[in-house]
């Protein structure tokens, strides 16, 4: 009798624990039910958590302007360009329609100004303006955005514009969506202007203009900071949202949806799903001095190498984390010039052979060429040691 009740118990837990997963993909699958296409990742690792048809080739509609936003902090990072700047506005930048701040011809806003509007009011107007101030005009702009979608090696996303206004050939998916947004989180002052739900421009003007952020999620979802929305007739309701948790940033996008309502329940839902069963466990912070590589024909001999993001490790809920391994490899026959942020090389973690994260390191600060003074002492003093 024992026995048959043993076989009975175990019957019973295996089926509760088939149901259960069983279950669990159910809930899972209805997560978005209602979206053309989606993606869940965690930031720093890129790991997928959830996906919908995530490579279809979609219309992003607004959330375009992620790419112009990573090539505006890009542009920042690099010392091209300055928060204080003055961006004039040209006529043209001026005509766009849909969502804008209303820039009239020759107005000036200074380019922390312009990504106010374009993170906020998701404004077409400052988003042409800061292409043109970037690179001389938007058609020039547009192969800088399209030579950075073959740069992170992303194969579903054509641009012909820097808004998202309607466009033939202008395409992307949620899985390319959500690399960018990876992208763009690399510079951690971006959600600073993704993440403000309201502000102002032209303050103490009587054109004072009020920002009120088109992600409500900012609002209503505790750890929402960010992204971008989108919605066009085509397009219909997108959004690419990122939120931290802890020590965990995801990232979940959705195409298609049929009202903001359902894309923001959605997302919520992705969000939900995410903290309640993965964590994130913190590596190293971006900026992080690893290791050094060395220069030839440079006034320094080495350049050290840091991380350009954050790098950390995913796991379940309760997963432990034991014979984990890091490999660091620094490029061979690096020459000056060199110039900080350059890739100087990478950094891996794997468990098992499995690569859990792999990161590019990059250089510290600038190396420039040596003179020929220099070059000389340098080789006079190894001669003087080889002859020792």
């Amino acid at each position: 009798m024992k026995r048959i009740m043993t076989l009975m118990l175990g019957f019973l837990l295996l089926f509760t624990s088939i149901n259960g997963v069983v279950m669990a993909e159910e809930s899972k699958t209805e997560i978005t039910k209602n979206a053309q296409s989606a993606v869940l990742i965690e930031r720093d690792t890129g790991t997928i958590l959830y996906d919908k048809n995530s490579h279809e080739k979609l219309p992003p509609a607004s959330m375009t302007k992620i790419m112009t936003m990573i090539l505006i902090m890009e542009a920042i990072e690099k010392g091209q360009i300055n928060w204080e700047d003055k961006v004039r506005t040209s006529e043209y930048a001026a005509s766009m329609g849909g969502s804008q701040i209303f820039l009239e011809p020759g107005e000036e806003m200074t380019v922390e100004e312009m990504l106010k509007g374009i993170a906020i009011g998701s404004a077409n107007d400052a988003s042409v303006a800061m292409a043109e101030f970037i690179a001389g005009s938007e058609e020039a702009f547009v192969e800088m955005m399209n030579n950075k979608v073959e740069e992170l090696k992303l194969k579903d996303t054509v641009f012909q514009n820097p808004t998202g206004l309607p466009a033939d050939n202008h395409f992307s998916s949620a899985y390319d969506m959500a690399m960018m947004a990876k992208e763009l989180l690399k510079y951690e002052k971006i959600t600073q202007f993704t993440g403000t739900y309201e502000d102002y421009l032209r303050e103490n003007t009587d054109e004072k203009f009020w920002l009120v952020n088109t992600n409500k999620l900012v609002r209503f979802y505790d750890g929402v900071d960010g992204l971008k929305t989108g919605y066009t007739s085509e397009a219909k309701y997108c959004l690419t949202a990122t939120a931290k948790v802890g020590n965990m940033r995801v990232v979940a996008v959705v195409f298609g949806e049929p009202t903001p309502k359902e894309r923001n329940a959605e997302v919520s839902k992705m969000l939900d799903y995410a903290f309640s069963q993965f964590m994130t466990h913190p590596m190293y912070e971006k900026g992080k001095e690893i290791s050094e590589a060395k220069v030839s024909k440079g006034k320094e001999n080495t350049v050290i190498g840091m991380t350009n993001e954050s790098i950390s490790l995913l796991t379940k809920k309760g997963e432990k984390l034991e014979g984990i391994e890091e490999k660091i490899v620094m490029n061979k026959e690096l020459k000056a010039p060199i110039k900080k942020g350059d890739d100087i090389g990478t950094i891996t973690i794997q468990k098992d052979g499995k690569i859990l994260a792999e990161s590019t390191l990059v250089a510290k600060n600038d190396v420039i060429e040596a003179n020929w003074w220099v070059l000389y002492k340098r080789a006079l003093g190894m001669f003087s040691k080889s002859g020792d």
